[in-house]
């Protein structure tokens, strides 16, 4: 069984981050992942930066780009513009997600003449060209979801638009994403379901973003990561063990692919991949 990796980035803000970025690219190229992923922001905030991004990894790199896309503040006119623009310029792979509300916004509201949740922007994408499309899933479930019912339900309806692939959401208990994938195949749902990995780089930002993402920390985690703030070295060598960890787990229950958050960390997600044995080549 061949094992497949993919990396997700985020666009840059500035000429250093952008440095920043390229670097991450050029350091975990060689690891062949089969495709890279960039974030789209709340609002279409990054939207010109994410096709920057985009096209560049196209035109400058053998990697396969994956374009973030959500239905957030914007009409579906203005979303089927930016999906043709990715077509027109190569674009195979769709990251299709309904997206968090705009900053400064408490709840998600659609846009009166957009899509209003993920599974209509699925199957206006299909509509529009023969898309690969990858949507969100949630081991702890997503945090406005009634239910684990509910939320399985839903990540059906994505699939029956026409979606090809599920990402999860991060989760650093490996029991959370099993039991979610026992619901699922329980539900008949047989795509690919992809575990993502946060590496954690900061544990102050992984807990406060965790608190809005509806990720559970375990004590265990809080406790590894206790006075290493002042300590890069150690900090950097737990996050590995973590991460490496949690990944020697999943594939020794038969999991297949992983989906990297690199949050544009290059040295930390390779060292992870080298921890698990993944940096040598692909192996089966």
């Amino acid at each position: 069984m061949i094992l497949q990796i993919s990396f997700e980035f985020f666009p840059p803000k500035t000429p250093e981050m952008e440095q920043k970025l390229w670097s991450a690219v050029t350091q975990l190229a060689p690891l062949s992942p089969s495709f890279v992923s960039v974030t789209y922001g709340a609002g279409g905030g990054t939207r010109e930066r994410t096709h920057h991004t985009v096209r560049r990894i196209l035109e400058e790199t053998s990697l396969k780009p994956a374009a973030h896309l959500t239905c957030v503040a914007a009409s579906r006119d203005e979303v089927d513009d930016v999906a043709r623009s990715y077509w027109a310029a190569g674009v195979r792979h769709i990251v299709a997600l309904r997206g968090d509300p705009p900053q400064g916004a408490e709840n998600y509201t659609p846009h009166p003449q957009g899509y209003r949740y993920s599974c209509e922007l699925v199957a206006g994408l299909k509509r529009i060209a023969d898309f690969e499309i990858s949507v969100a899933a949630f081991p702890e479930k997503h945090p406005e979801s009634a239910s684990f019912e509910a939320d399985i339900d839903y990540l059906k309806k994505k699939i029956d638009a026409g979606a090809t692939r599920a990402i999860t959401q991060y989760f650093f208990e490996t029991e959370h994403y099993f039991r979610f994938l026992d619901r699922a195949h329980a539900a008949g749902i047989k795509i690919p379901i992809v575990p993502g990995i946060l590496p954690v780089a900061n544990f102050a930002q992984a807990k406060k973003f965790s608190g809005q993402c509806g990720t559970s920390i375990p004590g265990w985690l809080e406790k590894t990561f206790a006075r290493l703030d002042d300590a890069p070295e150690k900090r950097h060598a737990a996050a590995v063990r973590v991460a490496a960890d949690q990944c020697r787990r999943l594939l020794g229950a038969g999991v297949t692919q992983l989906h990297f958050y690199t949050l544009n960390r290059a040295e930390l997600t390779a060292d992870i991949c080298r921890e698990v044995g993944i940096a040598a080549a692909k192996f089966s």
